[in-house]
C-alpha cells in the first residue's frame, strides 16, 4: 500500500521536476450506472438516474456475532445505541444482496469507530457493495456519500485509500456524481500532496477518471492539466495509464481544448512517444494526440499560443514540435494496433 507520509505540495514537485507536464485523456469508456446501465454517446452524454429519498442519517445499531458486518467485514464491532432494525444472521451474503438496514449499520459504525483497521474494513465493505446500482442509490439516500467522503482527510493513508475506492464505485452513478463533484478540489490536493506512485494517487486518479467520463463535470479539472501531464512523465505504468485516461476524457470535449493546449508542459512529454513506452500507455497517448491534432485553431489563436512559453501547443502541435517525426518512427512498432493508431493520426 501507499506510504502513509505526506510529502510537500505539488509546487515543490514542480520545482524538482522542472515543471514536467503532459496531456492525455482516457478511453474513459466507463458505463455510469444510474438505475441501470446506459451508453454514452460519442461526446460522453450523461443520463439521469432516479432515486427515492430515504432517511437522512443512519442509526447506530448493536452488532451480533455472525451478523453481516462481522461476516463480510471481519469486524468485532459494537455500536452504542441499538435500533429496531436487526442485522440478522446472513451466511454467504453477497454485497449485491445487502438490505437497507445493513448499509445503515455500516455507515453508523463507520462514524463511531476510531480504529483505523476497522474503518478500512467498513469502507472496503461499503465500496464492494457500491458496485451495485441499488446500493449506490441507497447509500446516497442515507447521506452516506458525505459520511464516506469525510474520511478523505483521515490522518491514516490506508483509510484515505479505501475512502477513494468507495467513492470511485459510488461515482458510477449520475446522481451520486452531483454530490461527489464537490470533493474534486480535495481529491486533487491528495494527488499533489501524496508520494508519487502511491495508492493514494492511483485511487484519486481512478475517481477522476469516472467523474470525467461525461462532459458535465470536466470543467472542474481545468486547473489540473499540468498536474496530470506532470504525473504522466514521472510515474509508474499504472499511474501513467490512469493519468492519460483522464486526459483523453478531457480532450474528447472540444470545450476543454483551449485549457488543454495552454497548459504548461515539458518537452520531455515527447519522449513518451517511443517504442520503449508501455503499449497500454502509448495507445492512450496516441488517442490523446489524435484528439489534439483534430483541433483546428485559427491563425490568430495559433500565433497567440506560440507566444506562451512551454505550453502544450508548442510542445505537441506547433510546426517546431517533434511529434511528427516521432510518430513516423512508431510506424514500425511491433504492435499492430499502435501502428494503426499512428497511421490514422498521420493521414
Amino acid at each position: 500500500m501507499g506510504d502513509g507520509s505526506v510529502t510537500p505540495r505539488f509546487g515543490n514537485m514542480k520545482a524538482l521536476l522542472g515543471l514536467v507536464a503532459g496531456a492525455g485523456a482516457s478511453y474513459g469508456l466507463y458505463k455510469l450506472i444510474s438505475g441501470g446501465s446506459f451508453k454514452r454517446n460519442k461526446k460522453s452524454a450523461a443520463n439521469e438516474s432516479a432515486g427515492v429519498r430515504g432517511s437522512s442519517q443512519p442509526s447506530e445499531v448493536a452488532l451480533q456475532p455472525g451478523s453481516l458486518l462481522a461476516r463480510v467485514s471481519g469486524l468485532d464491532v459494537v455500536c452504542p445505541r441499538p435500533v429496531d432494525v436487526a442485522s440478522g444472521e446472513i451466511i454467504h451474503q453477497s454485497p449485491g444482496n445487502m438490505e437497507p438496514q445493513h448499509l445503515k449499520m455500516l455507515l453508523s459504525c463507520l462514524q463511531n469507530r476510531n480504529n483505523p483497521p476497522d474503518r478500512c474494513r467498513i469502507l472496503l465493505t461499503l465500496g464492494n457493495s457500491a458496485a451495485f446500482t441499488v446500493n449506490q442509490n441507497l447509500i446516497r439516500e442515507f447521506e452516506g456519500i458525505h459520511i464516506v467522503a469525510g474520511f478523505l482527510s483521515d490522518p491514516v493513508a490506508e483509510v484515505r485509500v479505501q475512502t477513494l475506492n468507495a467513492l470511485n464505485n459510488l461515482c458510477m452513478n449520475i446522481q451520486n456524481q452531483e454530490q461527489i463533484k464537490v470533493y474534486v478540489p480535495q481529491v486533487l490536493e491528495l494527488i499533489e500532496m501524496s508520494p508519487v506512485n502511491s495508492d493514494l494517487q492511483l485511487g484519486a486518479l481512478r475517481l477522476l477518471t469516472n467523474l470525467s467520463v461525461t462532459d458535465k463535470h470536466q470543467h472542474l479539472l481545468k486547473k489540473s492539466i499540468t498536474l496530470l501531464l506532470s504525473l504522466l512523465v514521472v510515474s509508474s505504468e499504472a499511474l501513467q495509464v490512469q493519468a492519460v485516461k483522464v486526459l483523453v476524457n478531457l480532450s474528447s470535449n472540444p470545450d476543454m481544448m483551449d485549457d488543454i493546449v495552454q497548459a504548461q508542459a515539458p518537452a520531455s512529454v515527447m519522449l513518451l512517444f517511443d517504442s520503449r513506452t508501455a503499449p497500454a500507455v502509448l495507445l492512450r497517448l496516441l488517442t490523446f494526440a489524435g484528439n489534439l491534432k483534430a483541433w483546428r485553431p485559427s491563425a490568430q489563436v495559433a500565433n497567440e499560443l506560440r507566444r506562451k512559453q512551454d505550453c502544450l501547443f508548442r510542445v505537441m502541435l506547433d510546426e517546431s514540435s517533434q511529434l511528427h517525426s516521432r510518430l513516423v518512427q512508431l510506424l514500425s512498432h511491433p504492435d499492430v494496433e499502435i501502428q494503426s493508431q499512428v497511421a490514422r493520426i498521420l493521414t
